[in-house]
């Protein structure tokens, strides 16, 4: 046989292989358990409207909240870590190896009961929340505003600094633009991340105004009887938010190919 034939009669065995393995995994199935354990919608309707008007605004909140300290924080540190000052590029290099390498829970953790109770200050739930994603978030996209800023061609900063322009406000007007314009589809990622990490806020503790979609799932397990299909519907609600950023994020990384060719 040719090469192509091979090609193909390879391609008809794996297809063939894929059909068998698929009904006999339909023909093992107990569809009647599975469909009262993660397809049982008829118990859930106490969860609305509860979850779309507190659930999913709250984890959209959370989100934005999270991402705004993280990218001013996260631009901050950027700077840090590319100036010329070595105490400035020490200091963001130990936050940023810090905070990547902790889990985000033990953030929330800290910010929830560990500083309330070593300090004696209570906290607003929300303020929690976006202190804890930011402050994690920032240390990722730092990263990522590093590298966009050092993916500026530096012709761009002389050529302003040749006219005359402060190196401050050649950095403002120049070149942050620019690199943000490089960055834009791992940002829109980070938001991906921040929107998944907000679930993190249940070991807090809550009231009913404050839960976001995670906790809804969760509570709807134990109160609902319909097994996992609380989680189910939680999860349906995270893909309206994320399926929407990563095409966005798709979107931005064409537009970036398109102008380097």
């Amino acid at each position: 046989m040719t090469a192509r034939q091979r090609a193909r009669v390879s391609l008809y065995v794996q297809a063939g292989i894929f059909v068998v393995a698929i009904a006999a995994l339909i023909l093992a199935t107990d569809w009647k358990t599975i469909g009262n354990s993660v397809f049982n919608f008829g118990k859930i309707g106490p969860m609305f409207p509860g979850i779309f008007t507190t659930g999913l605004v709250n984890t959209l909140i959370y989100t934005f909240l999270g991402f705004a300290v993280g990218l001013s924080g996260g631009l901050l540190l950027a700077l840090m870590k590319l100036s010329s000052f070595p105490l400035y590029r020490w200091i963001a290099t130990g936050y940023i190896e810090f905070f990547r390498g902790i889990p985000a829970l033990l953030v929330f953790i800290a910010f929830g009961y560990g500083v309330p109770l070593a300090f004696g200050v209570s906290w607003n739930i929300t303020l929690v929340v976006m202190l804890s994603l930011g402050i994690v978030a920032s240390a990722y996209i730092a990263e990522t505003l590093r590298a966009g800023l050092q993916a500026v061609p530096k012709g761009q900063l002389e050529a302003a600094r040749s006219l005359g322009m402060p190196q401050w406000r050649a950095m403002v007007t120049i070149v942050i633009p620019q690199a943000f314009k490089i960055v834009l589809p791992p940002l829109t990622n980070e938001v991906i991340l921040l929107t998944k990490d907000s679930s993190l806020i249940y070991v807090l503790g809550l009231t009913a105004s404050q839960y976001e979609l995670t906790k809804f799932g969760r509570d709807g397990i134990s109160s609902l009887g319909a097994g996992l299909t609380p989680l189910l519907v939680a999860g349906a609600f995270y893909l309206v938010i994320t399926i929407p950023l990563s095409l966005l994020a798709r979107k931005f990384e064409s537009r970036s190919a398109r102008t380097k060719r």
